[in-house]
């Protein structure tokens, strides 16, 4: 794995490719939008999919926290894709959520998809906003929020031409004000960088770092280029 360090208010974030930011001064794991579930939310609205998100996206989180060894998890909301999510969790994958939960602290973030997530599978709900040291961690970015700023929501995802070829991969967005991290959870889908929702957050323009399986790569969005394919 190759990470890249981000500087915000005075921290060190370390952005991992699996989606993740590790904060090494706290030890605390901060993921975004694991959307547990998805696929049983869209089954029941007659959407099948292969219903083996939660399961994949439970291997993953428990890969990195294995790795990283966290004394503290946050998940920035929507965690569960629907009021329901936690409540369709299979026995078995219930079981391995609360065990991952109880290893460290665990703090949910409430989302828009999950105003209520899974207090039953322990850790603690944060209805709004987390202040973490000189971070602030929500669901949701907000304009005009102090520097330091640290949120999901978007599932943002830029694309890059590459030998001709065009690969869109999940990103972090960031400047010197705050990051967005990409969805974590396996079927979350994306919204473009470039789309007003995002880059309006970013007056001056910002980086993207896009996430490979084994590394991250930066490709600069500044204010001229905003509504423009990236260098390729």
């Amino acid at each position: 794995m190759k990470p890249i360090a981000l500087s915000l208010a005075g921290t060190v974030l370390i952005a991992d490719p699996s989606g993740a930011i590790w904060w090494p001064d706290m030890r605390t794991l901060i993921v975004a939008d694991l959307h547990f579930e998805k696929g049983a939310a869209y089954a029941r609205r007659g959407t099948l999919l292969p219903p083996y998100d939660t399961r994949a996206t439970l291997a993953g989180l428990g890969a990195l926290i294995q790795r990283l060894d966290p004394i503290a998890v946050v998940a920035l909301g929507d965690s569960f894709h629907d009021l329901q999510g936690a409540g369709h969790l299979r026995a078995d994958d219930a079981a391995d959520l609360a065990t991952l939960v109880a290893r460290q602290d665990w703090i949910w973030v409430a989302g828009n998809h999950d105003p209520a997530p899974g207090p039953a599978l322990g850790g603690r709900v944060v209805a709004d906003t987390l202040p973490l040291g000189p971070l602030t961690l929500r669901h949701e970015a907000q304009h005009g929020a102090a520097p330091g700023e640290l949120s999901g929501h978007f599932h943002p995802k830029a694309g890059i031409s590459i030998h001709g070829r065009r690969l869109t991969c999940r990103c972090f967005v960031a400047d010197e004000t705050r990051v967005i991290l990409p969805a974590f959870g396996v079927y979350a889908g994306g919204l473009d960088v470039r789309h007003p929702a995002i880059s309006g957050l970013f007056p001056r323009g910002f980086d993207a770092y896009l996430a490979g399986k084994t590394r991250l790569t930066m490709v600069p969005f500044p204010k001229s280029a905003a509504g423009q394919d990236p260098p390729g």
